[in-house]
């Protein structure tokens, strides 16, 4: 197997794991709920039990720990998910700004400085892409936008904060109207005023990007835009864009130089040690829930170099983003050589060195990162053979960190119910108990199996027209037809016109005035949609009488029946719960369809003909009359009723 179908393979593999994790996470959550339902319980117990032995027990039982650990385990198995959903392998490439970063990524992709912005121009812009392989497509990007709340959240909000410029704008809106907050007498130094120009640029430039905010996402976009998207100057330095400022993810799909790479695309993390807020945080989220493997890039100074607290820092960053994993297992580090070679034996000297620092990789290569060739053969390959030989092994070592915690959860969830058995004893069944239990369960299948009968018979019909709908529709047309408020005679036209001084005039009253008319007709909707929806209760009326044998209950029959079960039920069964049974006979019996709340507007739509100014049939300029009024009336409401009877 090449390593083209061996990567394919492996994703495959994946997916059954994916499917298997949902199922995990939803019996999870179900765990959740029901620790809090026992909870409850407990509390209420302890208000109720006065037997100070039973109340000690109860005080010992502790859910509280096992749901934090529920909802800790919970966003563990959303990344387990993330990653096993994957339809590509993603290497994440890191690296403090001006270490060549960008220049690999060109070199692995056969893309150019235009579509990859490099250290050769300004500083670039801090805009994520992945970078897809794809053989068999011409080059092309696809734009992520922000909305308006998550840039709001995720982009400004961090700056109010850190720089402590008070309350936060609350919209995109709120934050173009408002001027800027002044930096506060306590913060001081370059780096927060770095920090605020970023901001300030943000508020300055808002109206060149604030529209991309609404804008659908992703934007499919040709091969030459997509620099007006990832950077902020053109290829000839000129700061001319600012649509950066929204993009929140570029990917873009090509064709690598080399053929046999497989399904894998490489995620261009934003270069650290700007002074933006917030890459730190983005970088450590995807690199926990969007990266197979991460490649860091670090070019030595040729005039002398080491490895220094800033190292340390972005590899212990990257540690940090997932704990199930451990980083040297799938990190691997480029120490990126000059084309003159005049930091080679720097790059050496760090590469004795790296273990020394405790930046832990699977591997660590000199390369030129600039060199398309040399890159491909000595890195990008590597990395490949490695993730195609452990991938597995890795995704099964992390997969059992999970199991192994949810094992644990489930060991402290018997704990703490033996501590509730040990404090409640155990119940006993009592003579009049061993009779209900097969009395109850009888009736339980007699209902459930009844009730599902009719489900199946109404969704047979759910394509079939309602026989009462149908004929209160037919009639309401028949009624338009027969009933048009159009006037009889020429002589009323012109009465009308002599009192409204014009046949403009009589004409917008006409209009006004059939419209109306017309919608009227339809009210007498409501009655088919009635009798619809009580045949429907019927049905299930008849499941509880026949199956239920609650008719002894009370004689009331139909919707009226419904209403008398909720009436009778308690508002509470379990104390300080609303009753959920009650509740449900009354949403049986006071669920309604009304012809103002489900097809009027579909009428208003077909009325719009005889709305004055938006009708398509207007009067001559030069001479209307009578006649000309009484033939247009007679088109309008014929074409509006036609549209009310097909729509």
């Amino acid at each position: 197997m090449d390593r083209t179908a061996k990567i394919a393979y492996i994703l495959e593999k994946r997916q059954p794991l994916a499917n298997r994790i949902e199922e995990v996470g939803v019996n999870l959550n179900s765990l959740y709920s029901k620790l809090s339902y026992l909870d409850n319980y407990r509390q209420q117990l302890l208000e109720k039990v006065d037997e100070p032995s039973i109340n000690g027990r109860l005080k010992e039982i502790d859910f509280s720990k096992i749901q934090q650990d529920l909802v800790s385990e919970l966003q563990a198995l959303a990344k387990l998910k993330t990653r096993f959903s994957r339809d590509t392998l993603n290497i994440g490439v890191i690296g403090r700004a001006r270490q060549g970063k960008s220049r690999l990524l060109q070199s692995l992709t056969g893309l150019t400085a235009a579509e990859i912005p490099d250290g050769s121009g300004q500083h670039c812009t801090g805009v994520r892409s992945k970078i897809h392989h794809n053989p068999n497509v011409e080059t092309y990007g696809e734009v992520l936008f922000y909305t308006d709340r998550t840039f709001m959240d995720e982009v400004i909000a961090p700056y109010y904060e850190q720089l402590k410029l008070g309350t936060k704008p609350i919209d995109i809106d709120d934050f173009a109207r408002k001027d800027l907050p002044s930096l506060p007498n306590d913060l001081k130094g370059a780096e927060v005023n770095a920090k605020y120009e970023h901001l300030r640029q943000y508020h300055e430039n808002v109206d060149k990007y604030r529209l991309l905010l609404q804008a659908p996402s992703p934007r499919q976009i040709k091969k030459e835009e997509i620099r007006e998207y990832v950077a902020q100057d053109n290829l000839q330095g000129e700061r001319i864009y600012f649509n950066y400022l929204a993009v929140r993810e570029v990917r873009i799909i090509c064709k690598f130089p080399k053929d046999d790479l497989g399904k894998i695309a490489l995620v261009d993390m934003p270069g650290l040690g700007d002074t933006g807020i917030g890459d730190e945080k983005r970088m450590v989220k995807t690199i926990g829930e969007d990266i197979d493997a991460v490649l860091f890039v670090r070019m030595p100074k040729s005039t002398g170099d080491f490895w220094g607290d800033v190292d340390v820092q972005l590899y212990d960053t990257a540690y940090r983003a997932l704990n199930d994993l451990p980083l040297p297992l799938w990190s691997f580090m480029v120490l990126n050589k000059l084309s003159d070679e005049s930091n080679l034996q720097l790059c050496q000297q760090l590469k004795t060195d790296i273990t020394n620092k405790h930046i832990n990789v699977a591997d660590c290569v000199i390369a030129n990162c600039a060199e398309a060739q040399e890159a491909n053969d000595q890195v990008l390959d590597p990395i490949l053979n490695y993730l195609a030989k452990t991938i597995t092994d890795l995704d099964q070592q992390y997969a059992s960190a999970c199991q192994d915690r949810i094992k644990q959860i489930q060991t402290s969830v018997v704990a703490e119910l033996d501590k509730a058995r040990q404090a409640l004893g155990q119940g006993k069944i009592s003579g009049e108990m061993v009779e209900f239990i097969p009395l109850f369960n009888g009736l339980w299948n007699d209902l459930t199996s009844g009730l599902e009968k009719v489900l199946k018979q109404l969704s047979d019909q759910i394509n079939e027209q309602d026989r009462d709908f149908k004929q209160s529709v037919e009639e309401a047309i028949q009624n338009c037809y027969n009933d048009t408020k159009i006037p009889s005679s020429l002589e009323e036209i012109e009465s009308r016109r002599d009192s409204k001084g014009a046949y403009t005039s009589a004409y917008s009253d006409y209009l006004n005035e059939i419209r109306a008319h017309l919608s009227q007709h339809f009210l007498s909707l409501d009655t088919g949609l009635k009798k619809s929806l009580d045949r429907v209760k019927n049905l299930v009326v008849e499941v509880l009488i026949g199956k239920a044998n609650l008719g002894k209950i009370t004689e009331a029959k139909g919707s009226d029946f419904l209403g008398e079960i909720a009436n009778l039920l308690p508002d509470e069964i379990l104390d300080g719960q609303p009753s959920r049974l009650k509740f449900g006979f009354q949403i049986l019996s006071e669920f309604q369809l009304s012809y103002r709340g489900t097809i009027q507007h579909r009428i208003r739509q077909c009325l719009n003909g005889l709305t004055p100014d938006r009708t398509d049939l207007h009067l001559s300029g030069k001479s209307p009359n009578a006649e000309q009024i009484k033939s247009n009336l007679e088109a309008l409401h014929a074409a509006a009723v036609f549209q009310c009877e097909t729509a």
